[in-house]
């Protein structure tokens, strides 16, 4: 199904996303690249309520979305052990969602937070063998290193983060971290700052984020509270025992097999010599969107806790200005996905409207898929109303978001 091939051309992309998506409900609109047309294919693919997957996927982070999405690309357009790739990992959906499902696992981010939230979750452990490190970590005594967090906890649960945080830090200096230590590791960093009396700190805003310390102390003041102390090691062993409530026997065995030979890369999307030439079968992911979001501010806490350097971090990320930035940097990563895609192969590319929905950054993903020597299939457009966590975040429909996932299939030849 090359480019350039006129109506008969157009029809065909749009009969293989008509059966793609099982369905004819939706509305057809078009994009035009040149003199060829590539259908979008328009309408809800899957429900806008929560917790609608696996419990292991509660993990949150910042622009994520949804497991509904990889899930719906890995079981049409792969089969068991292909091997799924994700080089924009974020939280890691793509990556546990796929290994849930029997596939081989992929992944790739800049900051290294990302493979700390999402590798632990392939070895989900035992909650007594959790019960029982937790019980060998101390709850104090950890020195202070002058950062002061005083607005985001009380004194007590202050001195057992840092009392975890010199934990982590000891046992990977003297080589001991385990998968234990990382899955510990991983439901902390997620526990730290939230709005509910599940989270370690006072209110403060969702929990994919922490605000800087001077916002959290306006908030402090404003609501008339402060911190009360929280068990650290208790609300961990909560959190362990929901993530893993809703595994079954199939799912275990499943990501025990896709952690044998796993993938865990951190840095240039553009650049992976990790992977081999034509070793993917399907890669699922969504870029920076310019710069909608500044993820290493957000993370700064999540960093401290977990010894990374977010100002570092943050230089390396991705945040273009504009669209024609934003394509130098995503024409490297096409460039790097051709290489591993295997022929026959797939990439679904989410992008989705920014800033008041004036630019629709599918549209500039097409060119850059075809100039790396894809076709382009079409464009899967799942539209939907924002969810609680945005509404909480003054998120509207066309205004600082997205109101719909935005999916640009390519396929390599």
């Amino acid at each position: 199904m090359a480019a350039g091939q006129g109506k008969d051309s157009f029809e065909r992309r749009r009969e293989f996303l008509q059966a793609f998506a099982q369905d004819d409900g939706g509305q057809w609109q078009e994009i035009r690249q040149g003199q060829d047309r590539y259908p979008a294919y328009c309408r809800e693919f899957w429900t806008a309520r929560q917790r609608q997957a696996s419990n292991l996927h509660e993990v949150s982070y910042r622009a994520c979305y949804k497991p509904q999405l990889p899930r719906l690309f890995i079981e049409r357009l792969s089969s068991p052990g292909d091997r799924i790739y994700d080089p924009f990992s974020g939280r890691g959906t793509t990556a546990l969602e796929a290994a849930l499902l029997g596939r081989r696992v992929a992944a790739n981010d800049i900051n290294p937070l990302s493979s700390i939230l999402a590798k632990p979750r392939l070895s989900p452990p035992d909650p007594q063998a959790v019960a029982d490190r937790l019980g060998l970590i101390p709850k104090q005594g950890a020195d202070h290193d002058g950062l002061d967090l005083s607005m985001f906890y009380h004194a007590g649960t202050e001195a057992e983060l840092r009392a975890l945080h010199a934990w982590f830090l000891l046992r990977e200096q003297d080589g001991d971290f385990d998968d234990l230590d990382g899955w510990i590791r991983m439901v902390a960093t997620n526990r730290l700052t939230g709005h509910s009396p599940g989270f370690f700190s006072v209110y403060t805003l969702p929990p994919n984020q922490a605000v800087d310390a001077e916002k959290q102390r306006q908030i402090n003041t404003k609501r008339g509270q402060i911190p009360a102390y929280r068990d650290t090691h208790l609300l961990i062993l909560k959190k362990t025992r929901q993530l893993l409530s809703t595994l079954s026997v199939q799912e275990l065995a499943n990501l025990g097999q896709a952690r044998t030979d796993a993938q865990f890369m951190t840095g240039d999307a553009g650049c992976t010599p990790a992977l081999t030439d034509e070793s993917v079968q399907l890669t699922v992911t969504s870029p920076p969107f310019l710069d909608v979001v500044q993820y290493a501010r957000d993370n700064w806490l999540r960093c401290w806790f977990c010894g990374l350097d977010a100002d570092a971090i943050g230089r390396g990320i991705t945040m273009a200005r504009n669209v024609e930035e934003w394509s130098l940097v995503m024409q490297r990563v096409f460039q790097e996905l051709h290489r591993v895609t295997r022929p026959g192969g797939y990439v679904a590319f989410e992008v989705g409207e920014v800033r008041k929905g004036t630019i629709r950054l599918e549209e500039a993903v097409l060119p850059l898929g075809l100039h790396s020597g894809f076709d382009c299939l079409g464009f899967l457009i799942n539209e939907q109303s924002f969810t609680k966590t945005a509404n909480i975040w003054g998120v509207d429909n066309n205004d600082k978001g997205t109101n719909s996932n935005r999916i640009a299939l390519f396929r390599k030849q």
